[in-house]
C-alpha cells in the first residue's frame, strides 16, 4: 500500500521526540449494524416479533430498545477512545412499523442511537426515491453512497454524498459508501436515480479522499460479504470494509458463522484489509478494533459481534415510544385490501395433497411479482398456507394469517432436471399429509402416489407464452419460491444448490395482498395445473379442520428459523450481484413452515391436567397445541416436554406427554 505522510520542516525539538511519542499508533473502535429491516420491536429466535410470553421467558433478541442500550454501554466503556458507529443499510422493510410509518419510525430510533454515518441499502428505494427522500429529511447523520447518482430532478438532491471525512481523535477518517449494483432490479430507485458500478465509484471516491490528505479509509458497503471479499477489499487504499446486504454473521465463536470476524483480505497493495458484517435484524452489534500505524496502514484488527440477548435491559424510554407507535398497527391489520367472489381454499386437508385455490393465488402472486426478471416457475409449499379466506371483503390481517411466518420471496436458477427433482420431493410424503406438497405457477405436472418415491412425477410442462411445452431437463430456468424452501426447508435440498440465489425479497404476505388487491374482486380457481394419476388423493389427517382467517389476528409465532427477510417492499426479488468468492457457509436450515392452521381457540378447551397422546399420521405440535390448549402458539410447551424432537418427523404411534397449560 502506498501511504504518504507530509512532514514538512522538522525542528530540533521535534527531532528530539521519540518516534513512538511523535507518531504513536492510532486505535479506532468501530461499532456497526447492517440490515436492520425495521426490527423495531424485539425478535424471537425465528427473527419475528417477540411475544410477551417470550419476553417473560427471556427468549428475545435485539429491537431498537435493546440496541440503544448496548450502543450506550459500549460508548460508555470506550469513553475517551476513538469510536465510530456505522450503519451499512437496509433499514427499511421487515415489520408493520415500516408498512405503517414508511421510514419515519426507523429514522426516529436511529437518530436516538447517534450514528456517525450510513450507506443506503437496496430496500431504501422500495418506495422509490420519494420514500428515501422523506427518510433523508428526518435523519440527523450523514448518508454516503458513492454509486448513487441523482439527477437535478431527483428529490434526493445532493444529500447522499460519495464520501465524507470525520475528525476522530484528531485523525481524519474517510468513509465511502456503496450499494449493490443490482438495486434497479431489486428495488425501485426510479428514473431520476442511477446506480453506477460500485468498484469504480469507490475507487474514484477513495482517490478524492487521498487528495484531501486522508490515509485511513473505510468502505461502508451494502453489496454482500462475497463481493466485499472478492472486490471491495482489494480496491487500492481501502483500509477497512464494513458491509451488509448478505445478512452474514461473522464470528470467531459461533459455529454457524460464514467466516471469521474480521475476515482479513490481502489487498494487492501489500497489506491486509479487515472485512466485517453483523448478521441482521438488530440481533448483533459489530464491535471492531483497528490499529493503524502512523502512515495509515492497518497493523491489526480484532473483535467479535455482540449478541444482543435478554441479558441487556431495553432502554425504557424507547420501549415506551415503541408502544405508542404500535397502537395504529392493529388498525393496519383490519385494513380492507380487496374482495373475493368466493372462499379461497387454504385448508391443510386440501393444500397438502392437491392443487388448491389458495396455493394458486400465492404461487400466481409470486410469479407475477418476478416475471419481469425472467422467472418462469413459482413453487410454494402447501404447509406454508395456514388458513382459508371467506368470500367478501379481505383484510390485510386475513392475508397475514394465511402467511404468518414473514417468509420472503426468493429467486434462483435451476435446471429442468432439478425442478423435476423438487417436484418429486413435494409429492414424496403425500400419504402423510406433509407440508412439502408443491403449489405451483408457470408449470403443470401429474403424479402417481402408487409409484415409488422419486418416480411419481410425470408430464411436467412449463408455460411458454400462452402455451405449455415439456420441461427441458438441461435448460436453466429462473424459479421463485419462499426463503424457507430456498434454504432447503420441507426437504427441498435441491433448492439450496440453486445458482444466483437471492433470498431477501418482499414478505410473501405483502406480495399476495398486493396481487389480490390488483385483481379485486378476486375469483378463486383451480385449473388442473396439478393432477393425480392412479389412486385417489389421500386426505391429510388433522386435529382440527382449518378455519377461515380472522379479520384481526393476534401476532403469530412463526415456525421458520432466521432467514434474512425484509418484508413488504413493492419490488421483486432477483439474484444478487455478488460474484463467486470464498463461499459463505450454508445458513442454518429454517424450521418448517409446514404445520397446519390452528382452529379457533374459543372452540377448544385448554388442558387443565397433564395427559398423554399417541401420535397419529399428520399430527404436529401446532395441531396438538390447538387441541389441548386452544392455542397453536403454545406448541413449544409440548415440544420441550418431550425432549424437543424434530417437529417435522413425529413418530406415528409414539406416546407423548401433554403437560397442563
Amino acid at each position: 500500500m502506498t501511504k504518504s505522510f507530509s512532514f514538512g520542516l522538522l525542528t530540533a525539538s521535534m527531532l528530539a521526540l521519540s518516534a513512538g511519542a511523535a507518531f504513536a499508533d492510532y486505535e479506532l473502535n468501530i461499532l456497526h449494524i447492517n440490515d436492520f429491516h425495521s426490527r423495531i420491536e424485539s425478535i424471537n429466535k425465528f427473527d419475528s416479533t417477540c411475544s410477551a410470553e417470550e419476553e417473560g421467558k427471556k427468549e428475545c433478541f435485539g429491537g431498537a430498545a435493546r440496541l440503544k442500550t448496548v450502543i450506550d454501554q459500549r460508548r460508555q466503556a470506550l469513553s475517551g477512545k476513538n469510536v465510530l458507529l456505522l450503519n451499512a443499510g437496509d433499514n427499511f422493510q421487515g415489520s408493520l412499523f415500516y408498512t405503517t410509518y414508511k421510514g419515519a419510525a426507523e429514522a426516529e430510533f436511529l437518530n436516538l442511537m447517534k450514528f456517525d454515518a450510513m450507506t443506503v441499502g437496496n430496500h431504501e428505494f422500495d418506495d422509490s426515491e420519494d420514500g428515501l427522500a422523506t427518510f433523508l429529511d428526518k435523519v440527523q447523520f450523514p448518508v454516503v453512497t458513492a454509486n448513487v447518482k441523482a439527477t437535478a430532478a431527483s428529490k434526493l438532491g445532493d444529500r447522499i454524498k460519495p464520501s465524507l471525512v470525520l475528525d476522530v481523535g484528531g485523525q481524519k477518517i474517510g468513509i465511502v459508501g456503496a450499494v449493490t449494483n443490482d438495486t434497479p432490479e431489486l428495488s425501485s430507485p426510479g428514473p431520476n436515480v442511477t446506480i453506477a458500478d460500485d468498484v469504480q465509484a469507490i475507487t474514484s471516491a477513495v482517490q478524492d479522499l487521498k487528495g484531501q490528505g486522508v490515509n485511513k479509509i473505510i468502505a461502508l458497503t451494502h453489496v454482500g460479504y462475497p463481493r466485499d471479499l472478492a472486490l471491495i477489499a482489494k480496491i487500492p487504499d481501502v483500509d477497512v470494509v464494513v458491509g451488509g446486504h448478505s445478512h452474514s454473521l461473522l464470528s470467531n465463536t459461533d459455529p454457524k458463522a460464514e467466516g471469521p470476524y474480521p475476515t482479513m483480505v490481502d489487498n494487492p497493495g501489500g497489506y491486509k484489509v479487515p472485512v466485517v458484517q453483523a448478521a441482521s435484524y438488530s440481533k448483533y452489534l459489530g464491535d471492531l478494533v483497528v490499529n493503524f500505524d502512523d502512515s495509515g496502514v492497518v497493523k491489526d484488527a480484532t473483535g467479535d459481534p455482540i449478541l444482543i440477548d435478554s441479558t441487556f435491559t431495553p432502554d425504557p424510554a424507547v420501549v415506551a415510544r415503541i408502544a405508542e407507535l404500535a397502537k395504529p398497527i392493529e388498525e393496519l391489520r383490519k385494513k380492507v385490501i380487496g374482495s373475493s367472489e368466493a372462499p379461497i381454499e387454504g385448508d391443510r386437508k386440501v393444500c397438502r395433497v392437491k392443487e388448491c385455490s389458495m396455493g394458486n393465488l400465492v404461487a400466481d402472486a409470486m410469479l407475477d411479482r418476478t416475471k419481469n426478471q425472467g422467472v418462469a416457475i413459482a413453487v410454494q409449499n402447501g404447509g406454508g398456507l395456514r388458513a382459508s379466506i371467506d368470500g367478501g371483503e379481505v383484510t390485510q390481517g386475513e392475508v397475514i394469517t394465511v402467511l404468518p411466518f414473514q417468509n420472503t420471496l426468493a429467486t434462483f436458477e435451476a435446471t429442468g432436471a432439478d425442478v423435476v427433482k423438487a417436484l418429486e420431493n413435494g409429492v414424496s410424503q403425500i400419504d402423510q399429509g406433509a407440508g412439502r406438497f408443491p403449489q405451483v405457477a408457470g408449470l403443470k405436472f401429474s403424479f402417481d402416489q402408487s409409484k415409488p418415491v422419486g418416480s411419481r412425477v410425470s408430464d411436467v410442462q412449463v408455460k411458454d407464452g400462452g402455451n405449455f411445452a415439456p420441461i427441458d431437463q438441461a435448460k436453466t430456468y429462473k424459479v421463485a419460491t419462499n426463503n424457507f424452501m430456498r434454504a432447503g426447508g420441507d426437504g427441498y435440498s435441491i433448492f439450496k444448490e440453486g445458482k444466483n440465489a437471492y433470498d431477501f425479497g418482499p414478505d410473501l404476505a405483502d406480495v399476495t395482498a398486493e396481487y389480490l388487491a390488483a385483481h379485486s374482486p378476486y375469483k378463486p380457481y383451480t385449473d388442473g395445473r396439478v393432477t393425480e394419476n392412479g389412486a385417489a388423493v389421500a386426505q391429510a389427517p388433522a386435529a382440527e379442520p382449518a378455519a377461515p382467517a380472522p379479520a384481526t389476528p393476534a401476532a403469530p409465532t412463526p415456525t421458520t428459523e432466521p432467514a434474512p427477510a425484509p418484508a413488504a417492499p413493492a419490488t421483486p426479488a432477483p439474484a444478487p450481484a455478488a460474484p463467486a468468492a470464498p463461499a459463505p457457509a450454508a445458513p442454518a436450515t429454517p424450521a418448517p413452515t409446514g404445520e397446519p392452521t390452528p382452529a379457533p381457540a374459543a372452540s377448544t378447551p385448554a388442558a387443565t391436567t397433564p395427559s398423554t397422546h399417541v401420535i397419529a399420521a399428520g399430527d404436529t405440535f401446532w395441531d396438538l397445541a390447538v387441541t389441548f390448549y386452544g392455542d397453536g402458539t403454545l406448541w413449544r410447551k409440548l415440544s420441550e416436554a418431550n425432549g424437543s424432537p424434530n417437529p417435522r418427523h413425529l413418530t406415528v404411534g409414539k406416546q407423548i406427554e401433554v403437560p397442563a397449560k
